[in-house]
């Protein structure tokens, strides 16, 4: 995400349609997040839609808007913008939502920390160890391919498809990690998601009436 106005000047997009990138990503991660506890809270009371499971779909999704991206289909990157977007989104919601419902309230600011933690962690592993340094290299190879040399302190800059081919890959296959991680927890929690997930909180509340 941090990365898209990069991107889209390597893949050749106009400075208009760059600030849309950002803003469709802004806008979709707002959604996202809304929509994303509504749906699962609807399909969890009226189909017992298991909430992990809702997780991997969107992790699922998420893939799809970083192979477009890692193949530069022609005019995808607002695609993109809005599945990475709204993805990003999504995913924060339900896993918050998640960790309330399987471990309980006791603990919840501490385990809420240590998730939110995972978001900064992935940025700089993936965001500025991988994406960036891929990016430089691919950078100081057409470089060398026109003859020239990198002045010191001088930014890099890469034109192409295969400036982020690599990097978007890797977190395909990351995202893919998680999807098998949320598919174990889909089976793990089975019994506990068609049951009366609530139970134990309207017992709570009538102890202490």
């Amino acid at each position: 995400m941090d990365n898209l106005g990069q991107i889209g000047k390597a893949l050749g997009y106009p400075t208009k349609s760059i600030t849309t990138f950002v803003s469709l990503v802004s806008i979709w991660n707002y959604l996202g997040k809304v929509s994303s506890g509504f749906a699962s809270e609807i399909f969890l009371a009226k189909y017992k839609f298991p909430r992990p499971l809702m997780l991997t779909l969107v992790l699922l999704l998420s893939c799809s808007g970083h192979l477009l991206i890692a193949f530069g289909v022609p005019n995808s990157l607002y695609v993109a913008s809005v599945i990475i977007g709204f993805c990003f989104g999504a995913q924060w919601t339900i896993i918050f939502t998640i960790i309330s419902e399987i471990f309980g309230l006791k603990y919840y600011s501490t385990l809420y920390s240590l998730a939110g933690a995972a978001s900064p962690l992935a940025a700089y592993i993936l965001n500025v160890r991988i994406t960036g340094h891929l990016y430089d290299r691919e950078a100081m190879k057409q470089m060398a391919a026109k003859g020239l040399v990198r002045k010191e302190g001088e930014d890099l800059t890469c034109i192409g498809v295969q400036c982020y081919k690599m990097a978007f890959l890797i977190m395909t296959g990351t995202t893919m990690i998680g999807c098998i991680v949320s598919c174990i927890m889909v089976i793990r929690t089975r019994k506990f998601y068609t049951g009366d997930i609530y139970k134990k909180y309207r017992e709570q509340g009538n102890l202490e009436r």
